[in-house]
């Protein structure tokens, strides 16, 4: 029943987000749309910013557990983002108040998850250097999130899953390459 409550709390939180700015949102507000009172809401919950933690938690714990056997890091990424294609007024309501920072470690997380997973799979057989794959993680999770962010900063006014793609065509094979080059410095003596 108390996990019912909460996961209740969370999805109210969510359609609010969704509605409106954060800070438009009130724990009234929470416990009206969820039907609760306000004690039961701080029976699960400090505050609204320790809810909005929580949400972004339980959403890259989601992404950490689910199965990473996708096709390329564009379609694991995108499926990794569900939560932030699907709730965008909400992720921009959040990252456009103090949530800012929980927005950015949630998809450093997302985005981090996803390329070491992606880099690990196509490095089988290949001899490279640890740094060097966790080099090429750093440079496209880095590259993941400014996009996002560039996204989120225009007000989310393009498509980014076909940004994303696109990328994902244009850069086809470069990771597979990287690695190689990597294998080939580490049999020549190079190690990074």
């Amino acid at each position: 029943m108390l996990q019912l409550t909460k996961k209740a709390i969370i999805e109210s939180f969510v359609k609010l987000l969704n509605e409106r700015t954060l800070d438009k949102i009130k724990v009234k507000d929470i416990a009206e749309e969820c039907g609760i009172n306000r004690n039961t809401f701080y029976y699960h919950f400090e505050d609204i910013p320790a809810l909005m933690e929580e949400l972004l938690r339980l959403e890259t714990e989601r992404v950490l557990l689910r199965d990473t056997e996708e096709g390329s890091w564009e379609e694991a990424f995108i499926q990794a983002a569900e939560f932030a294609l699907q709730n965008k007024r909400a992720v921009y309501h959040i990252y456009n108040s103090a949530g800012r920072d929980i927005v950015k470690r949630y998809l450093n997380a997302m985005a981090e998850d996803v390329m070491t997973h992606f880099v690990e799979r196509i490095a089988q057989g290949i001899a490279a250097g640890e740094e060097d794959k966790k080099l090429v993680v750093r440079l496209y999770r880095a590259a993941l999130v400014g996009m996002i962010e560039d996204w989120l900063e225009a007000g989310m006014k393009y498509d980014v899953e076909r940004i994303i793609r696109r990328v994902g065509l244009l850069f086809e094979g470069n990771i597979s390459r990287s690695l190689e080059r990597s294998a080939k410095e580490c049999r020549n003596g190079y190690n990074y």
